[in-house]
């Protein structure tokens, strides 16, 4: 079990929850900030103080009152109608991610929501039962309201619920866990939708699969060398030391081990004096992208233990103050600069793919790596392929942040369309892997034909894992499956 306190969670523990099933508790300290903020909304429902959320209407309709005893059909209202997300459903670790994400943020104790919903949460988290939420329909601003509510949803006892792949009704789940539904009070509809949980989800399994992907880029880099006899000097420690950046440092020391004890990589003058940008660059770009890693590590764990509900109640309920840190602005900036980062990482590799098959610069590999030119192409559309990829990395690298449309009839004139960016940078990486899983596939084609034996012993291992899923290029074939076999090894 992995304690929840609300403002300790990291991404290592999230992606043990995520993808190792590792189940979450709520610390007991957080569980008594819970119950006082609670207490406070429960105080200002009794004597009837207009307050944003617990007794009035949403966004312009906040200055409507509502009478007491309609607070609990308030909260539902709310919850129904703002399930209007559409389009395909997020993945299931999305979705777990995000019922974790809304638990640890509500944990905090400035929401007034009951203990009794979020150990409930937890209960989802610990039984595997991750809401149905469509991927589109948020403005990542007053929180990411369709898709939390179609979380809030399932909680109900409404909604759908992933089981083997399928949707089942909320309904039917509950009821085979012997479970009530739950029913809403007061501010508690409100807590559950104002927040960046859809986004910082999505941002979540982004960074944790481009992370993977970005260590992964650099063996095969570095097998891509030994294919094309690259020079290592360039990864001379002096040279990035001489730069400065750690990151650069980082990248040019993990080369050349990886490189270690090769035969097939040369120093400068042995055949040239210097590679091209692809090859000799590889620090410099790769260890921007990791800046750019950093970056967005940086800010979604910020954002994982942050308040981001509206109003947050503070001073055991004397102070209770509409604000607006549902706005998911920083969010949206991270994800849209994850997106330059990782669409790098495929940019310099579709480049390096068409040196490994452009017999004018593979170093006198056959041409497209084909066992028969001329009568078979060999690799050559498996370098279109990657280039087209690239192509539309390009269009969706366009920032998501930048736009604005009003909503809520000029209330909620300003969004971070946050959601967008992530959707965005998903789409990005899982295009980033297909053209490193082709840098992968004609790197050890090369590799095949140079000597395996020759190789250094770290990058001769890694291409007999690859061996256990695909053959180097010995002739035409379908690389659909290929391709698809080495990108799923990718994702670590």
């Amino acid at each position: 079990m992995i304690e929840l306190t609300g403002s300790s969670l990291n991404l290592a523990q999230m992606k043990d929850i995520i993808y190792n099933e590792i189940g979450v508790s709520l610390n007991e300290e957080a569980v008594e900030r819970v119950n006082k903020s609670r207490a406070a909304v429960e105080k200002i429902v009794r004597e009837d103080r207009t307050v944003y959320g617990i007794n009035t209407g949403f966004g312009k309709f906040s200055d409507v009152k509502i009478d007491e005893k309609d607070t609990k059909a308030l909260q539902l209202h709310l919850i129904r109608s703002h399930s209007c997300g559409v389009g395909e459903a997020f993945p299931e670790t999305v979705s777990r991610a995000m019922v974790v994400l809304r638990l640890n943020a509500l944990l905090k104790g400035f929401s007034g929501i009951r203990a009794e919903v979020l150990e409930r949460f937890a209960y989802m988290v610990n039984n595997r039962i991750h809401p149905v939420i469509p991927q589109q329909g948020s403005l990542g601003a007053s929180g990411d309201l369709a898709p939390l509510s179609h979380l809030a949803l399932v909680l109900l006892g409404e909604g759908f619920v992933w089981q083997d792949g399928l949707h089942v009704p909320a309904a039917t789940i509950w009821k085979e866990h012997g479970v009530s539904p739950i029913v809403l009070e007061a501010k508690e509809g409100l807590a559950l939708i104002n927040g960046t949980q859809a986004m910082t989800a999505q941002g979540v399994v982004n960074y944790l699969e481009a992370e993977s992907l970005a260590y992964a880029s650099e063996w095969i880099a570095a097998m891509t060398m030994e294919a094309l006899y690259g020079i290592t000097d360039a990864f001379h420690p002096a040279i990035h030391e001489a730069r400065g950046y750690p990151e650069q440092v980082d990248v040019a020391a993990r080369m050349l081990d990886w490189l270690e004890g090769s035969q097939l990589t040369t120093i400068q003058g042995e055949k040239r004096v210097q590679d091209a940008y692809s090859i000799r660059c590889i620090p410099q770009v790769h260890g921007a992208s990791w800046q750019v890693l950093g970056y967005v590590k940086e800010k979604l764990e910020i954002e994982m233990n942050a308040a981001t509900d509206n109003p947050l109640i503070f001073d055991d309920g004397d102070t209770v103050v509409s604000g607006g840190n549902f706005h998911g602005q920083p969010i949206a900036f991270a994800m849209d600069f994850l997106k330059l980062g990782v669409a790098e990482l495929a940019s310099i590799s579709e480049r390096r793919i068409e040196r490994l098959v452009n017999p004018h610069l593979n170093e006198g590999l056959p041409p497209f790596l084909s066992p028969e030119p001329g009568l078979q192409s060999g690799a050559m559309i498996l370098q279109y392929s990657a280039a087209s990829l690239v192509s539309e990395n390009k269009t969706l690298a366009h920032p998501a942040s930048v736009d604005s449309i009003p909503s809520s009839g000029n209330q909620e004139d300003h969004v971070s369309m946050g959601t967008i960016g992530a959707r965005h940078a998903h789409a990005i990486i899982k295009n980033a892997r297909n053209v490193l899983a082709i840098e992968a596939l004609c790197a050890m084609t090369g590799c095949s034909i140079r000597g395996v034996e020759q190789m250094a012993p770290k990058t001769q291992l890694k291409f007999e894992q690859l061996q256990e899923i695909v053959r180097p290029i010995e002739e035409d074939r379908i690389f659909t499956p290929d391709i698809e076999k080495l990108a799923q090894f990718l994702i670590g």
